[in-house]
């Protein structure tokens, strides 16, 4: 679903407008040495006033022209024209012809709306179950068209395409969340003792892509320990420790109001809670955006998040930069230094506060929030399209049950997840071989590849490197403040020491990144919705969305400054407004 030329000359036509004004006028090097906009702040004459807005325009027009990117089309995965009833890709709440089917001109409707980029186009598309409820209707898919004014453009951020429906990777994927759905209630404490455990882990290590030469996703080989766990790099911190970042677990305060870190979660199977769209019935309701009608049970009792259901119920509701904001009240309150290229650190005459302190380093969390999500919004809506763990779920049941008429993409499936156990194990518990939600209405209705979730946390983390110095050693701060590293209780009602052999290994890069993980993940894998590439690329989108923000701002600061932070991938890169 690329876009039309016509659209493409529009985005590209208003860039070269704007371009145009700003050539006209000469561009000088802002805020090195003495320029004209700070000399304008200690004089209250109208040239003065006249210098520093043209210094403030020289400024906004430099960062536009270097942002002015053009990075061409970007390829898809070819899902799109190998399979001709659509079927591999992304079709949530749109009108369905039958199971893992969706309607033609349902879907050309959308395609319509997103090559034109006509509001009207947009109220045109066919959905399902028109003024149903929030799930009758697609998620914000004008986001995907959408401009900023810092950073890159959300069409120049770079990703590969998603890996196709019929990929070992995705059937591995696949697997794995089917595993995640069977194991949704078991503390994560109990992981190295759990036998179905075990088995999931046997079962990922015996997949072909995880242990093919291709695979630098799954930590290998997968164990109970790094069991539904991300990496960039084998032994990274996000690897180490307890499952959940100490910043979902360590109390703090915002501002005065404290913040417990306690949550309110569902209630486990077996319990009074359930899974859902386990039937094919309610799945192909929920898929042309209709409403079951049945609820989440909620646990009266606050607790710890301990489980993976515990993590959905948490990230359901979240305001995206939620954990990221909570991990900036915690740095903040246990006196983490900040990043050692910051000007302030060697200054006797001030403190940093609302340039490169600690009202910055707030407010700037919710700024790479929503740029975040453009830039995934342009590859979920326009380059990718790829279809929910839900709906690929579908196409495995289409394939076993023999469904009519099959979906071209069930054909297609690879054998790793027509022959896996735990899809095994899902149909003796269910009668169906769908994979089971966690939430009545499972997926958002917007594509999965990549997720919000993750980006959002690639940019969120990436912001707080910048203004903290992470490379710190977690427990001695926490010392510092009367505290240790902690793990939940297995029923999520208390915390218990860490004790583990690394615990003293444990840095902030590291549980940033973990943190990052365990939000995507807990939105991604553990609750039925995302794939894993589609967090890992998430996250590394979000990073090269915030870069691109922190250094288009750096030139606003009037203080010099050198700042370095360690990328996800374990490089070190630098924000600088000393050229």
């Amino acid at each position: 679903m690329e876009r039309n030329q016509n659209h493409t000359i529009t985005r590209r036509g208003l860039t070269k407008g704007a371009l145009g004004v700003a050539a006209a006028l000469p561009l000088q090097p802002l805020l090195a040495g003495t320029t004209e906009a700070q000399s304008a702040a200690f004089s209250s004459d109208g040239g003065s006033s006249r210098k520093r807005a043209r210094a403030s325009f020289e400024y906004r027009s430099s960062a536009a022209r270097d942002e002015a990117i053009d990075v061409g089309i970007q390829p898809n995965n070819g899902d799109l024209t190998r399979f001709s009833d659509f079927s591999g890709n992304y079709s949530k709440a749109l009108l369905h012809d039958a199971l893992g089917v969706p309607n033609r001109n349902a879907v050309k409707s959308l395609q319509t709306a997103m090559q034109s980029g006509d509001a009207s186009d947009f109220e045109r598309i066919l959905v399902g179950t028109p003024g149903g409820g929030g799930n009758s209707r697609q998620n914000g898919p004008q986001g995907a068209l959408a401009f900023d004014l810092e950073g890159l453009d959300s069409h120049a951020t770079i990703i590969p395409a998603s890996p196709s429906v019929a990929s070992a990777q995705t059937a591995g994927e696949a697997v794995e969340m089917y595993w995640a759905g069977l194991l949704r209630d078991v503390p994560f404490t109990d992981y190295g003792t759990n036998p179905l455990v075990a088995s999931a882990v046997a079962e990922l290590n015996d997949l072909s892509f995880i242990k093919s030469a291709g695979n630098n996703q799954f930590p290998y080989p997968v164990l109970p320990q790094n069991l539904f766990r991300g990496q960039f790099m084998a032994g990274a911190g996000n690897v180490k420790g307890p499952y959940l970042s100490q910043f979902l677990l360590q109390p703090t305060f915002f501002g005065a109001q404290p913040l417990g870190q306690q949550y309110r979660t569902y209630l486990p199977v077996g319990a009074g809670g359930s899974e859902y769209m386990t039937s094919a019935n309610e799945f192909q309701l929920v898929q042309n955006g209709g409403d079951s009608g049945r609820k989440i049970v909620f646990d009266p009792t606050p607790r710890y998040l301990h489980t993976g259901r515990d993590l959905a119920a948490y990230t359901r509701v979240d305001v995206l930069y939620q954990a990221y904001f909570t991990a900036f009240c915690l740095l903040a309150e246990i006196g983490t230094p900040l990043n050692p290229g910051n000007p302030y650190l060697n200054s006797k005459t001030q403190k940093a506060f609302g340039t490169l302190g600690g009202p910055d380093a707030a407010a700037t969390l919710a700024e790479m929030a929503t740029r975040a999500l453009k830039a995934a919004r342009y590859h979920k809506w326009i380059k990718d399209l790829r279809l929910r763990p839900e709906e690929y779920g579908g196409l495995v049941h289409a394939n076993r049950a023999k469904t009519q008429p099959q979906p071209q993409a069930a054909a297609a499936l690879h054998t790793d997840v027509l022959n896996s156990n735990a899809v095994a194990q899902v149909h003796s518990l269910y009668g169906t071989y769908l994979m089971p939600q966690p939430f009545p209405e499972g997926s958002p209705t917007h594509p999965c590849y990549p997720t919000g979730h993750g980006t959002v946390a690639g940019a969120c983390i990436t912001a707080l490197k910048f203004f903290f110095d992470c490379s710190q050693k977690l427990r001695p701060l926490l010392a510092a403040a009367g505290r240790d590293l902690v793990v939940p209780s297995s029923d999520g009602l208390s915390h218990n020491t860490y004790t583990g052999f690394d615990r003293d290994q444990l840095d902030i890069n590291g549980e940033l990144n973990k943190l990052a993980f365990n939000i995507s993940f807990g939105h991604g894998i553990l609750a039925g919705i995302h794939f894993r590439s589609s967090t890992y690329w998430s996250i590394l989108l979000g990073e090269q969305v915030a870069l691109s923000v922190l250094r288009d701002r750096a030139d606003s600061y009037n203080e010099p400054f050198n700042i370095s932070l360690r990328k996800l991938d374990g490089t070190v890169t630098g924000i600088s407004n000393q050229h």
